[in-house]
């Protein structure tokens, strides 16, 4: 029996069936309603019904992050779940991109193979719904792959236009999230200048600046004076986010991932380099450690600047594992192309990640050897104390996700939320006021529950000075609070929806909720759909 080895098309098949069977789990499953996934599907809705960023609505981000949601929206409809299948895709393409680059920094077969699979089950698998912090690493990771397939292309046509694509990608990651885009930019220009160090050719850096300038000009020039207002670099009425004790506080007060990927890195250069001269030659090498410490640098910032939720960042893993294993495996000469070394690996890495799959079988194991869970003991029987219940909940207004339940409304097929939740929209869609103005009601939706647009349905409001969201101080500001709260006392709404949620700092402007109490009557409120159940959503009409 002849031995197995990763050859041919082996590799390509397995790699791509990882990337491929793991994004596609989203689509057989049901889901709690997301947190915050309320921005998806506004903007996605928007865009995909015809409307302009920065003249139908403003932003501080770009449209970036929309543009697969809103297609998806054109194809599937404006269901919660078509978000679902618009990140499916993103999942593949980052994926597909994250092994690309492996390829170029010229991975052997089988530490690419478990570099992928670190990849998808530490940064893809868990991430069923599309969000900001995401997409921008995805069009970051397709903008790399093009960039280091055009530093080793031996055609000029093949190298300009990768440059190109990776020019485009890359400016679409900064129209997503100015924070992760702006370093994938900076370190385009890091890998172009040592590229063009060595290879003398001085023109790669002014061509892909040049390139990134053109798309920039064509799809942010149509979009002014509006763009120049939301998007935000800094000006006002935006505030900066970079403090330098922010950065110190986090990166040497934590960390600990980076940091020892960082050392490790190091460690393995010095334990392989015997003449750093000869090694600075090597394009590949440097551009790989260029890479990996870079990606981890970025993944440092990153972390400061998107800081919620706090799992941003984690896409530096699989990089710094491709490199270290790499190196590793090369020093300990060990073959991981054969079978045993790549199972024994591939078992490893299974173990390390265990967390990302562990939570489907569990819902098994929990049922098969339920825990003793006694908070308080009859006569002749001891109290049980354990892990799970040695701290009592006293939260009255907690509402486990194993109570939730389903709504009839189309756009939240599939979801399952707080059945007060539910019955709070089915309350909505029966107020006498919606059956008779049918469509041409007036709403403000300050509320997580963005799909109602569809479901009732009502015309959203526009204008070059109208929030995409309403967080004060982040998706808009005190000039567009002083509208909301003349339209409030001009009663200029039939149908206020208001979510109060105290703990959280003006995620939707407090002070309109004073206004509401005075110049609007509260029908209905009912908890808001998120975990914990810290937030309620109340209902005003005239």
């Amino acid at each position: 029996m002849p031995k197995f080895s990763l050859k041919g098309s082996r590799p390509a098949i397995a790699e791509s069936f990882i990337i491929i069977a793991l994004a596609l789990v989203p689509l057989f499953v049901t889901f709690p309603y997301r947190v915050n996934i309320f921005l998806s599907w506004e903007g996605a809705y928007r865009i995909s019904s015809g409307q302009i960023p920065f003249r139908d609505f403003g932003t501080p981000l770009g449209y970036g992050f929309w543009i697969f949601p809103a297609i998806f929206f054109k194809l599937f409809g404006p269901e919660l779940v078509s978000l679902v299948k618009a990140q499916v895709l993103l999942n593949i393409m980052a994926g597909f991109a994250f092994r690309s680059i492996m390829k170029s920094m010229g991975v052997q077969p089988g530490v690419r193979l478990l570099s992928v699979l670190v990849f998808v089950l530490s940064y893809s698998f868990f991430n069923f719904w599309p969000w900001y912090n995401h997409t921008v690493i995805v069009f970051e990771l397709v903008g790399l792959s093009f960039l280091f397939r055009s530093l080793f292309s031996d055609s000029r046509v093949r190298k300009y236009g990768n440059m190109f694509g990776a020019a485009f990608f890359i400016f679409l990651s900064v129209f997503t999230k100015q924070d992760g885009g702006g370093m994938a930019f900076m370190l385009c220009l890091l890998f172009l200048a040592y590229n063009s160090l060595q290879t003398r050719r001085w023109l790669d850096l002014p061509v892909f600046v040049g390139m990134f300038a053109l798309v920039a000009a064509v799809m942010i020039l149509p979009l002014m004076p509006g763009f120049g207002y939301w998007f935000n670099h800094g000006q006002p009425p935006h505030s900066s986010r970079l403090a330098i004790t922010d950065f110190t506080d986090e990166i040497f007060g934590s960390s600990n991932w980076i940091k020892a990927y960082v050392v490790l890195v190091v460690l393995c250069i010095v334990a392989k380099v015997k003449q750093w001269g000869a090694w600075w030659q090597q394009r590949r090498e440097v551009l790989f450690a260029l890479l990996t410490l870079g990606i981890l640098g970025e993944a440092a910032i990153f972390q400061v600047t998107s800081y919620t939720p706090p799992d941003n960042n984690i896409f530096f893993h699989s990089f710094a594992f491709a490199f270290i294993a790499s190196y590793l495996f090369e020093l300990l000469k060990i073959n991981v192309n054969s079978f045993r070394p790549l199972l024994g690996a591939t078992f490893l890495v299974l173990f390390w990640w265990s967390g990302t799959w562990w939570k489907y079988i569990g819902r098994f194991t929990d049922r098969l050897f339920p825990t003793q869970e006694a908070a308080a003991a009859g006569p002749g029987h001891e109290n049980v104390v354990n892990r799970h219940n040695y701290m009592l909940n006293n939260d009255t207004t907690d509402v486990p996700v194993s109570l939730w339940v389903y709504s009839n409304l189309k756009p939240f097929r599939k979801i399952y939320m707080p059945a007060s939740t539910v019955k709070g929209m089915e309350n909505i869609m029966a107020l006498p006021v919606v059956a008779e103005k049918k469509g041409d009601i007036k709403v403000l939706n300050m509320s997580e529950l963005t799909p109602l647009a569809a479901a009732m349905p009502y015309k959203l409001e526009t204008g070059p000075d109208y929030p995409l969201w309403y967080h004060l101080g982040v998706g808009m500001f005190n000039r567009q609070l002083a509208t909301f709260t003349q339209k409030i006392r001009d009663h200029h709404y039939d149908l206020v929806i208001y979510e109060y949620a105290p703990t959280l700092n003006n995620f939707y402007p407090f002070a309109l909720r004073g206004e509401l109490k005075q110049h609007y009557h509260q029908v209905d409120s009912f908890l808001a759909p998120r975990r914990p159940t810290n937030a309620i959503i109340e209902v005003y009409v005239k």
